[in-house]
């Protein structure tokens, strides 16, 4: 037998069927950083419209994680798929540099809490530290495949960003927007300082819940408020109830509702009173079974009546009115201590009742309060409160109550109220509120319930406290009257020159800054407290300080786009539309993209303590980039996205599908130069204008779903076009007639210029998801007029077939839909061993009539369409009762016999001696007139 091997037009390419990621991903991320690709980009887009999605600044400690990876990734397919769609859409890498973790990193790292260093010297170390880790996450996130502008990322802690939150703090001080208090603020015994409403998280915690009797000084007094005479001398108690017993050392009235009707209830040991609606559920809880009321009268006639502290002695507790009271539970009484409560403390405002300051920032008790208590944690203190209270005879009930209680969000443990001197912006001054959610509604939020929970996050949310007790961040920058406590009247201009010393010299240029200097002897730079700035405040800044434009346009104020994970709302969507809106009176951001959180593959949350975190240098050292940024897309990012080892496997058996449809491509056009065979569109085969036409039908959706961030209906997409409409249709028909037709023939040319048009548009859209791969299918693609993908735009060179044709994509669909219930019914026949393989399949097909005039103008091309070597076409009404309708397609029946005749050895169909012209040539007729002739007449396709 000869050998046809060498006449056959055999697929080949050096774009390998593996990835082999993990070792050529390193290698393509060197050649981007030899070539300066983002700057390549950037020349590409220096006239075409800015795109600013401007980066949340994740926190420089600790290692990347799977988040990180998430929210890294959706960012860099956003930036790739706006550079692809026309704009130039640079990407400026951010870090949050200061705040409390890297101070105890620094404190345990240097052993600092055991001796004592300078401010200067602090600040130093952390900032070295902060830079470290800048630069491990720097690495880890570039490896990712995330392209930016990765030599000028923005720092906090840069001097002229540090300058820029001192100029912003100035310009809100300089609208009288901030003022100092002393009232109760969120405070982490853990972290020494006070906490915004940001910091917060919610878990379920075990608290004791008490019912407290403060017995009343004036027994006679409410004994006539009541209209009534009692007839012995038990006690009056005005009961509370508390889930905070370690509050009541600091108790300093009791709030009643002036409008609560209160009844006094004479119980065999005491008197009672409680609010009316309450008696039941507060006498069956106490267990008492006996009792009568003695009269009701409304809560404002109690108002300043005193009653005695539970265990403190010699401490008068006198009745206030407040309207905050309710009787959806407790006794209608509500303990007011205003060091620990912002309600407590609004109302002892009005009473000019002032804070006790009995807890020191470590949260323990100070001296002199009582014997028991002196040094004690808060939050290790019920037990002790709850034996003082016993030994009084104060203690109605006790009974431990799990309920929800606020925790810092780094530490993870409860927190407390705290009164201390801090820092705040006035959310209501001129209206800023109100101002704040009419921006809000001008912002297009991704997902559409983000604007519900921001909106009802600003409608809630107390003033910001923007003071920190700490050492590392921006420090406060005020002077302050030594005995006015007041600032200092030129204080905008006084931080205006602070800015510009640090921007120049650093913030720890004037640490040691005499005030003398520049205000003489009656004011004091209050940073020396010391105080920072919120870190929010920081991150907030962002915006003002990040900057870009090119030859054409300028970004002014708002960027396009902010992108975190649905934490951010209350973080730093939150501070940036603060400081946004009071400033330049508008939210800093159009649109506001939020991702969930990682889940393991049973959707519970990632956790070092159950051991269900997957790394994400683990996959990209396993898998590949590419295999992780794929998982990333066809996630749906609104929900919490799972990841799992079975997942990732999904994920890489996704990718080999669309690495092997490129590679079938790129192995076929090996041999084909654009400048010299490319075929026109009027000489073109017009299966392969189908081809040309759905690829663009496919491009404009793709284009639609980047459009819209919608990741996975792209990889979905993608999926079908590469499974289906490729491999399962277009590719597998014109296998024939690129491997036997003649090298050069029209029909082989015009199905390469469909394949290299498919290619040129499969590698820009996969390159915002698919970068290294998309790098290295670019290098195969013959003469690309660039050297990277990534400064290109979407193919433009694709086009639609004639709606007028009688083969338009409504008679190609058709054809589609049967080569697929074909195709169904011979693997069949193939695993019940009828035949080997489709080649071996004689096709009768019984359809209806409109098919069966679409069927017969194919001619003797229908049997390459199906892929058998014979196919007969006949009516629906001629076919055997016996043979099966077929269910998804009406009038439909198929039948199969194996072919009889001899197997070409060269193009593997079945044919009979008869048809050859040649002597002695054991081939078909078309092999013999496609090696020896002038080559084969393909008359359709």
């Amino acid at each position: 037998m000869d050998d046809y091997k060498k006449t056959l037009n055999l697929p080949k390419t050096k774009f390998s069927m593996k990835g082999n990621l993990v070792e050529k991903e390193p290698k393509i991320l060197k050649n981007w950083n030899d070539n300066q690709l983002y700057k390549l980009i950037r020349k590409k887009k220096e006239r075409k419209k800015i795109f600013f999605l401007h980066d949340g600044p994740p926190y420089a400690n600790g290692n990347i994680h799977i988040g990180h990876a998430i929210n890294k990734i959706l960012k860099d397919i956003i930036i790739k798929s706006k550079n692809m769609s026309g704009f130039d859409a640079p990407y400026i890498p951010s870090w949050d540099c200061h705040g409390l973790p890297i101070e105890q990193k620094v404190e345990n790292k240097n052993d600092i809490h055991l001796k004592k260093i300078s401010t200067l010297t602090f600040q130093k170390k952390c900032r070295e530290y902060a830079q470290k880790q800048v630069n491990k996450q720097k690495k880890d996130f570039i490896r990712l495949g995330v392209i930016g502008d990765w030599e000028n990322s923005h720092l906090t802690m840069n001097f002229k960003n540090e300058a820029d939150i001192i100029r912003t703090l100035s310009e809100i001080i300089k609208k009288k927007y901030v003022y100092q208090d002393f009232k109760p603020i969120y405070w982490c015994i853990e972290c020494s300082s006070s906490l915004s409403e940001a910091e917060i998280e919610y878990f379920k915690k075990k608290s004791d819940s008490i019912i407290v009797a403060f017995t009343s000084k004036d027994p006679l007094g409410i004994k006539k408020l009541f209209d009534c005479s009692l007839l012995n001398n038990k006690n009056i108690y005005l009961p509370i109830w508390t889930t905070t017993p370690w509050t009541l050392p600091s108790s300093k009235a009791i709030s009643i509702h002036p409008h609560i009707q209160y009844q006094l209830i004479e119980t065999k040991q005491y008197y009672i009173i409680i609010a009316k609606e309450l008696v039941q559920n507060i006498l069956d809880t106490l267990k008492i079974k006996k009792w009568k009321i003695v009269n009701s009268i409304k809560g404002s006639i109690l108002e300043n009546k005193i009653f005695l502290h539970p265990f403190l002695k010699d401490i008068n507790i006198p009745v206030i009115l407040g309207k905050h009271v309710s009787c959806e539970s407790g006794t209608g009484a509500v303990h007011t201590a205003p060091d620990h409560g912002i309600d407590d403390y609004i109302v002892s405002q009005k009473y000019n009742i002032r804070t006790s300051n009995l807890v020191d920032f470590q949260g323990k008790y100070i001296t002199n309060i009582h014997e028991k208590l002196d040094h004690i944690n808060v939050l290790q203190a019920n037990p002790v409160i709850i034996k003082l209270l016993k030994k009084n005879n104060s203690l109605l009930h006790h009974e431990s109550l799990i309920h929800s209680y606020p925790h810092c969000w780094r530490h993870k443990t409860p927190i407390i109220f705290r009164a201390t001197p801090q820092w705040f912006i006035n959310i209501d001054k001129n209206q800023l509120r109100n101002t704040l959610l009419k921006e809000i509604k001008k912002v297009e939020w991704i997902p559409n319930w983000g604007e519900s929970r921001i909106k009802d996050m600003i409608q809630k949310r107390p003033h910001w406290c923007i003071s920190r007790q700490r050492q590392w961040g921006v420090p406060m920058s005020l002077f302050i009257h030594k005995e006015k406590k007041t600032l200092h009247p030129n204080t905008y201009n006084l931080m205006q020159k602070i800015a510009k010393k640090v921007e120049s010299e650093g913030i720890q240029s004037w640490i040691n800054i005499n005030p003398k200097e520049l205000l003489g002897i009656d004011y004091y730079l209050y940073d020396k407290i010391p105080d920072i700035l919120d870190v929010w405040f920081d991150s907030g800044n962002t915006y003002t300080s990040i900057t870009y434009k090119n030859k054409k346009y300028n970004i002014i104020n708002q960027a396009d786009m902010y992108l975190e994970g649905s934490d951010q709302h209350r973080g730093w969507f939150m501070s940036s539309l603060i400081i946004s809106t009071l400033i330049k009176k508008q939210a800093p951001y159009s649109t506001v993209l939020t991702h969930g959180f990682a889940v393991d593959g049973n959707g519970q949350k990632m956790s070092k303590s159950v051991d269900n975190a997957i790394s994400p240098n683990t996959v990209v050292n396993t898998l590949g980039a590419d295999v992780l940024r794929l998982w990333v897309a066809s996630s749906n990012y609104s929900n919490d996205i799972s990841i799992s080892n079975e997942i990732l496997k999904n994920s890489s058996d996704m990718y080999r599908r669309i690495r092997n449809t490129a590679r079938f491509i790129l192995a076929n056009i090996t041999d084909f130069n654009p400048k010299t065979d490319l075929i026109s569109k009027d000489n073109m085969i017009l299966l392969d204008k189908w081809a040309i036409g759905q690829t663009l039908i496919v491009q404009k959706e793709i284009i639609n779903f980047y459009h819209n961030y919608n990741f996975h209906g792209v990889v979905q997409r993608l999926m079908y076009f590469c499974s289906i409409e490729m491999g399962s249709f277009y590719l597998d028909i014109i296998k024939d007639r690129q491997y036997t037709l003649q090298k050069n023939s029209k029909a082989r040319r015009s199905c390469q210029t469909a394949m290299y048009y498919i290619i040129h548009s499969l590698v820009r859209w996969i390159a915002p998801i698919l970068s290294f791969t998309a790098h290295e299918i670019w290098s195969y693609i013959p003469e690309t007029d660039s050297q990277y993908v990534f400064t290109e735009e979407w193919f433009d060179k694709l086009f639609y077939l004639k709606k007028d044709d009688i083969f338009n994509y409504g008679f190609w669909n058709d054809i589609f839909k049967l080569k697929n219930e074909i195709n169904k019914f011979i693997e069949d026949k193939i695993k019940n061993k009828i035949i080997n393989n489709s080649l071996e399949a004689a096709i009768i097909l019984y359809v209806s009539n409109s098919y069966l005039e679409k069927l017969k103008i194919l001619g003797e091309e229908i049997k390459f369409i199906f892929l058998t070597s014979s196919v007969e076409i006949k009516r629906y009404d001629t076919a055997p009762l016996n043979i099966t309708k077929n269910q998804n397609i009406d009038q439909l029946k198929i039948d199969l016999y194996k072919i009889q005749g001899e197997k070409c050895p060269r193009c593997w169909h079945y044919f009979s001696f008869s048809e050859n012209n040649i002597k002695n040539s054991n081939i078909c007729h078309r092999c013999i007139l496609n090696t020896m002739g002038n080559g084969e007449e393909r008359i359709f396709i």
